[in-house]
């Protein structure tokens, strides 16, 4: 079955991208390795990079990709209240012609504000997605809830389906591949590793079969991310073994 590879600038390490000058510099090879869209990183973009996304946004078009945005900030503060920076950065996955922005969920307590978030959602039409993060606001429960929530008032909000961020917080991701899997609208394929207190991410060749198994109990036709490491001399080549490996499974 056809479904859309997503390669996640982030996969190629911080201090790479920065050697390269940005991350429009891994666009040649993203496309070249036949992926179908990248996902842009918030953190990875500098003042002047965030002034010039509709710049960014011809390049990655340019290349024959589709984009996705993801910043690094939650849908609800601290205080139960939606991020007052949401609108703001709906409007950069706007100028970046973006397919979705994905937001982390934060501490969410209940469905009050859905309404102004519906009207925040309209005004750009970029639809938003919420991943499972590797803080305790990420684990099953308040997924469940949310997810639930979202549900009951018809608010057109899916979700990330990290599959290895379930680890750092203690959680089964095969038991919330089953809960939540009918509302997974994107999924982030990485596999992990014990590492000192925590955990590390590792490429795919090196990991157990446990990944693949998950994998396929996520939809299959939702779009995959890549995004373990991806090192090596020929970037491209290492880019393109995983990018195949994925539309194959």
């Amino acid at each position: 079955m056809p479904r859309k590879i997503i390669v996640v600038t982030a996969a190629y390490g911080h201090d790479r991208i920065a050697a390269m000058g940005g991350q429009q510099a891994l666009l040649p090879i993203i496309a070249g390795a036949g992926a179908d869209g990248v996902e842009i990183r918030r953190e990875l973009l500098n003042h002047i990079q965030l002034d010039a996304l509709p710049e960014l946004a011809e390049q990655i078009a340019e290349h024959r990709l589709e984009a996705c945005y993801s910043a690094p900030e939650p849908l609800f503060v601290e205080d139960g209240k939606l991020n007052p920076l949401i609108p703001s950065l709906l409007l950069e996955a706007h100028q970046l012609n973006a397919s979705w922005l994905k937001l982390s969920l934060g501490h969410f307590r209940g469905s009050q504000q859905f309404s102004l978030l519906q009207q925040w959602l309209e005004k750009t039409n970029v639809p938003l997605v919420v991943e499972n993060d590797q803080t305790n606001c990420g684990k099953l429960a308040p997924m469940q809830r949310f997810q639930a929530a979202c549900n009951v008032l018809n608010l057109p909000v899916t979700l990330t389906f990290d599959m290895a961020n379930w680890l750092w917080v203690d959680e089964s991701p095969e038991a919330a591949a089953r809960v939540l899997a009918p509302s997974v609208s994107y999924i982030h394929v990485k596999a992990a590793v014990a590492h000192h207190y925590h955990y590390r991410a590792i490429a795919l060749d090196d990991a157990e079969p446990r990944w693949l198994e998950l994998l396929n109990n996520l939809p299959a036709d939702t779009p995959r991310g890549i995004e373990f490491p991806l090192e090596g001399r020929d970037l491209t080549a290492v880019t393109r073994h995983y990018v195949n490996l994925l539309s194959e499974e």
